[in-house]
């Protein structure tokens, strides 16, 4: 059966809009290991930090979708050039992300049930697709880091598609839900990491500082308190994007050896 991944990126019109979560989520209580040597021990840790390179910006005005297109698709180019060669010293085959662009997600798409928002990326493993519907809420304010961002956290689903870790975690055994979850959130928070690695990996990008990389964390929100938890805390969320984009490195985005807290 087919995998639809849908990171949990939520964005205000404007970054002054944002507010973060009270409260914090219950204590996790610790879950049996991780088993899987593909999830553990994947050859993407081995081959060092990402290669540095040059990823231009395109430019982008409010409201204006076929601009904000094509930004989403120059990112995704410099994506597929960064990380092609990362996994074929991996000894990992590589293949181009597609990225399809609509106004509306059908909502069967890949098989499942898709949400109602107005903005929303869904990537699909079967088809290796990044399907993004740019709505109000991301034209309102595209010149920060949000849509460059979000682009690379989805990207790192297709690394570990690609990687093996997708199939891998399909094998994983749990006990309960509790369990499943906290897979689930490895896999997320893993995929966030792999954008945060990414980001170093272009950064100084023309024209920004570390403000912006500053304001965009601030806008990275995990689950909400009390619900289901399939993403990660909020603190979780971020500190796994910094981890990311601290070494550059993928060997630093395992979250399947980390304990549990760090997943929480």
């Amino acid at each position: 059966m087919s995998r639809l991944v849908k990171i949990r990126v939520i964005a205000a019109l404007t970054a002054a809009a944002l507010l973060p979560l009270t409260g914090t989520a219950a204590a996790s209580s610790a879950q049996d290991p991780v088993e899987g040597t593909e999830l553990t021990e994947n050859a993407l840790y081995e081959t060092g930090a990402l290669p540095k390179s040059k990823c231009a910006e395109k430019p982008v005005k409010r409201n204006n979708k076929p601009m904000a297109r094509a930004y989403v698709n120059a990112v995704a180019a410099c994506l597929d050039k960064t990380w092609s060669k990362h996994l074929r010293d991996a000894g990992i085959d590589f293949q181009k992300l597609r990225v399809k662009h609509v106004n509306k997600v059908p909502k069967k798409y890949c098989g499942h049930e898709v949400g109602n928002d107005n903005s929303q990326a869904y990537y699909c493993d079967e088809n290796r697709t990044l399907i993004v519907q740019l709505g109000k809420d991301w034209l309102g304010q595209p010149h920060d880091l949000w849509l460059f961002t979000t682009t690379a956290r989805m990207y790192g689903l297709h690394i570990q598609n690609m990687a093996g870790i997708t199939s891998a975690l399909s094998e994983e055994t749990y006990d309960d839900d509790a369990e499943w979850q906290e897979q689930n959130r490895r896999y997320s928070l893993q995929s966030d990491c792999f954008g945060g690695a990414f980001v170093k990996s272009v950064w100084p990008l023309k024209g920004r500082s570390s403000k912006d990389w500053t304001a965009m964390l601030n806008q990275l929100m995990g689950d909400e308190p009390g619900g289901e938890r399939w993403y990660g805390k909020t603190s979780n969320v971020r500190a796994w994007m910094k981890r990311g984009f601290a070494t550059g490195d993928p060997g630093s985005c395992n979250t399947w050896a980390a304990s549990s807290s760090k997943v929480a």
